[in-house]
Protein backbone atom coordinates (compact mmCIF):
# COMPACT_ATOMS: atom_id res chain seq x y z
CA UNK A 1 0.00 0.00 0.00
CA UNK A 2 1.90 3.60 -0.98
CA UNK A 3 -0.35 6.65 0.27
CA UNK A 4 -1.01 8.84 -2.48
CA UNK A 5 -0.26 12.11 -2.55
CA UNK A 6 -3.13 14.63 -1.20
CA UNK A 7 -5.42 16.29 -3.56
CA UNK A 8 -4.56 20.21 -4.54
CA UNK A 9 -6.37 22.41 -2.37
CA UNK A 10 -7.07 19.76 0.30
CA UNK A 11 -7.23 21.74 3.06
CA UNK A 12 -10.06 23.24 1.46
CA UNK A 13 -11.73 19.87 1.48
CA UNK A 14 -11.28 18.26 5.14
CA UNK A 15 -8.08 16.82 3.37
CA UNK A 16 -10.21 14.15 1.80
CA UNK A 17 -8.41 11.25 -0.62
CA UNK A 18 -9.29 11.75 -3.96
CA UNK A 19 -11.48 8.29 -3.29
CA UNK A 20 -13.11 9.47 -0.18
CA UNK A 21 -14.05 12.58 -2.52
CA UNK A 22 -16.18 9.85 -4.69
CA UNK A 23 -17.78 8.35 -2.37
CA UNK A 24 -20.66 11.00 -1.81
CA UNK A 25 -21.47 11.28 -5.50
CA UNK A 26 -25.00 11.02 -6.78
CA UNK A 27 -25.59 7.84 -8.49
CA UNK A 28 -28.88 7.70 -11.16
CA UNK A 29 -31.11 4.71 -9.76
CA UNK A 30 -30.23 4.35 -6.08
CA UNK A 31 -33.07 3.71 -3.30
CA UNK A 32 -34.73 7.38 -2.56
CA UNK A 33 -33.60 6.47 1.16
CA UNK A 34 -29.59 6.76 0.04
CA UNK A 35 -27.52 9.08 1.84
CA UNK A 36 -26.11 10.60 -1.15
CA UNK A 37 -29.81 11.72 -1.79
CA UNK A 38 -29.82 14.53 1.35
CA UNK A 39 -30.22 17.37 0.32
CA UNK A 40 -28.38 19.21 3.31
CA UNK A 41 -25.40 17.39 2.40
CA UNK A 42 -26.03 18.56 -1.63
CA UNK A 43 -25.99 21.64 0.06
CA UNK A 44 -23.12 21.63 1.78
CA UNK A 45 -21.16 20.60 -1.08
CA UNK A 46 -22.02 23.48 -2.57
CA UNK A 47 -20.44 25.86 0.32
CA UNK A 48 -24.57 26.85 0.71
CA UNK A 49 -24.00 26.37 4.70
CA UNK A 50 -27.09 28.28 5.65
CA UNK A 51 -29.17 26.69 3.42
CA UNK A 52 -27.52 23.18 4.38
CA UNK A 53 -27.97 23.80 7.99
CA UNK A 54 -31.84 24.50 8.04
CA UNK A 55 -32.32 21.81 5.94
CA UNK A 56 -30.09 19.34 7.85
CA UNK A 57 -32.84 20.82 10.97
CA UNK A 58 -35.86 20.13 9.26
CA UNK A 59 -34.59 16.90 7.85
CA UNK A 60 -33.99 16.12 11.83
CA UNK A 61 -37.21 17.38 12.81
CA UNK A 62 -38.91 14.97 10.60
CA UNK A 63 -37.12 12.15 11.39
CA UNK A 64 -37.81 12.58 15.29
CA UNK A 65 -41.56 13.37 14.07
CA UNK A 66 -41.56 9.60 12.42
CA UNK A 67 -40.16 7.95 15.05
CA UNK A 68 -42.81 9.65 17.81
CA UNK A 69 -45.16 8.46 15.79
CA UNK A 70 -43.79 4.67 15.26
CA UNK A 71 -43.53 4.32 19.30
CA UNK A 72 -47.32 5.92 19.56
CA UNK A 73 -48.31 2.91 17.24
CA UNK A 74 -46.58 0.26 18.84
CA UNK A 75 -47.93 1.56 22.05
CA UNK A 76 -51.32 1.00 20.61
CA UNK A 77 -50.68 -1.93 18.38
CA UNK A 78 -48.15 -3.48 20.06
CA UNK A 79 -45.08 -4.96 19.30
CA UNK A 80 -46.46 -6.33 15.74
CA UNK A 81 -45.82 -2.49 14.98
CA UNK A 82 -42.50 -2.50 15.29
CA UNK A 83 -40.09 -0.97 12.87
CA UNK A 84 -38.68 -3.63 10.71
CA UNK A 85 -35.28 -3.42 8.63
CA UNK A 86 -35.93 -3.18 4.56
CA UNK A 87 -33.01 -5.02 3.18
CA UNK A 88 -31.71 -6.93 6.68
CA UNK A 89 -33.52 -9.73 8.80
CA UNK A 90 -32.31 -10.81 11.59
CA UNK A 91 -30.58 -14.34 12.12
CA UNK A 92 -28.42 -16.72 13.66
CA UNK A 93 -25.23 -17.07 12.59
CA UNK A 94 -23.43 -20.23 11.48
CA UNK A 95 -20.83 -20.33 12.71
CA UNK A 96 -20.96 -18.51 16.24
CA UNK A 97 -24.80 -18.80 16.94
CA UNK A 98 -25.12 -15.41 17.36
CA UNK A 99 -28.01 -13.02 16.33
CA UNK A 100 -26.70 -11.03 13.34
CA UNK A 101 -28.61 -9.02 10.84
CA UNK A 102 -28.30 -10.25 7.24
CA UNK A 103 -28.58 -8.73 4.19
CA UNK A 104 -31.46 -9.79 2.16
CA UNK A 105 -30.39 -9.43 -1.34
CA UNK A 106 -33.45 -7.80 -2.27
CA UNK A 107 -32.30 -4.02 -2.62
CA UNK A 108 -30.59 -5.32 -5.72
CA UNK A 109 -33.72 -6.89 -7.14
CA UNK A 110 -35.93 -3.22 -6.28
CA UNK A 111 -32.94 -1.14 -7.93
CA UNK A 112 -32.88 -3.32 -10.74
CA UNK A 113 -36.99 -3.12 -11.17
CA UNK A 114 -36.67 0.71 -9.92
CA UNK A 115 -39.27 -0.30 -7.75
CA UNK A 116 -39.10 1.79 -4.29
CA UNK A 117 -42.48 1.25 -2.95
CA UNK A 118 -41.12 -0.09 0.36
CA UNK A 119 -38.90 2.98 1.36
CA UNK A 120 -40.09 5.44 3.69
CA UNK A 121 -40.10 9.39 2.13
CA UNK A 122 -37.20 10.66 3.70
CA UNK A 123 -36.16 13.62 1.86
CA UNK A 124 -38.99 15.42 -0.02
CA UNK A 125 -38.41 16.92 -3.95
CA UNK A 126 -39.68 20.43 -2.81
CA UNK A 127 -37.15 20.09 0.13
CA UNK A 128 -34.12 19.21 -2.49
CA UNK A 129 -34.80 22.35 -4.96
CA UNK A 130 -36.14 24.66 -1.91
CA UNK A 131 -32.65 25.62 -0.80
CA UNK A 132 -30.79 25.17 -3.45
CA UNK A 133 -28.88 28.79 -4.87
Amino acid sequence: WVKNAPLEDSDKIYHFTAMACTLNEPEEGVAPTDARNRPDQRLMENQNYPAANGMKVKLEEAQRARRRARETRIAAEGPSAKYEPKWFVKRECEITGEEIWRFTDEYWQCKQSQSWDRCPVLYLEDEQDEDAT
